[in-house]
């Protein structure tokens, strides 16, 4: 079941899914987080810690697992998404770094990496809440639209549209790394609950999809309103084309 809220501001967005999330966490006796990158989720993470520092939350117990990582990138590559994780969130709370799984991008054996990947999450049972951002495409995690999208942890060419909307993170668009390694929809659908956060007018035209009737692959964030316990979190911006 999708819930779509709509808030005035980005500020009130990531307070609100911080609150989700804090709340999941606190109810788990070991809590297993799915995480996301990406501008979205910056500010849920920034409530997260708050939270962290005045003791509503306590990380020990957590495990998270990310959605995806650039193939190509080492981990201290300040545009790979551990990096990103470490910036933003991990260097900040008290979580245990031994229980923070990114994709290796490096892997000697990228294929043998996704079924590690996918195996590892098996073993831990999914997780208890997935933190998603979406793309201008309406790609979740790497999972880039398509005729066919795949349910495992696989590599996937990223788009050129993807490549594009991300060179702003680098010196060159040439910089930009050419695929990803990226859970399949199966292991991002086996979460327990998931909540979505997305901000800004360029995101207005994918957000709509989520009021409609329709699903989609070539809309991969469409397919989220068969999730069984889904909250859209948009900003007013984010939702300015959604009919009320």
């Amino acid at each position: 079941m999708i819930t779509i809220k709509v808030f005035e501001s980005y500020d009130e967005m990531s307070a609100y899914a911080a609150e989700i999330v804090k709340e999941v966490i606190n109810s788990t006796e070991k809590p297993v987080i799915g995480l996301a990158t990406g501008s979205s989720p910056i500010g849920l993470y920034k409530k997260l810690i708050e939270m962290n520092k005045n003791k509503q939350i306590d990380f020990s117990q957590v495990t998270s697992i990310n959605l995806d990582e650039y193939v190509g990138l080492s981990s201290d590559h300040p545009q790979s998404y551990s990096y990103f994780m470490n910036e933003y969130l991990f260097d900040h709370i008290n979580i245990d770094k031994a229980n923070t799984f990114v994709p290796n991008g490096l892997a000697d054996d990228l294929e043998q990496e996704c079924r590690l990947y996918d195996q590892r999450l098996r073993d831990l049972g999914y997780a208890d809440i997935q933190i998603l951002g979406i793309g201008q495409n309406g790609h979740i995690g790497f999972n880039e639209p398509s005729a066919k999208l795949n349910t495992n942890t696989n590599i996937v060419n990223l788009t050129p549209k993807t490549i594009k909307d991300n060179a702003r993170f680098f010196d060159s668009i040439d910089d930009v790394p050419k695929q990803g390694i990226t859970l399949g929809l199966e292991g991002i659908f086996k979460a327990k609950k998931i909540v979505l956060v997305a901000n800004g007018l360029n995101k207005a035209e994918v957000c709509k999809s989520f009021a409609d009737e329709y699903i989609d692959t070539q809309v991969p964030a469409s397919l989220l309103k068969l999730h069984k316990d889904i909250t859209v979190c948009l900003d007013k911006e984010a939702a300015s084309l959604i009919e009320k």
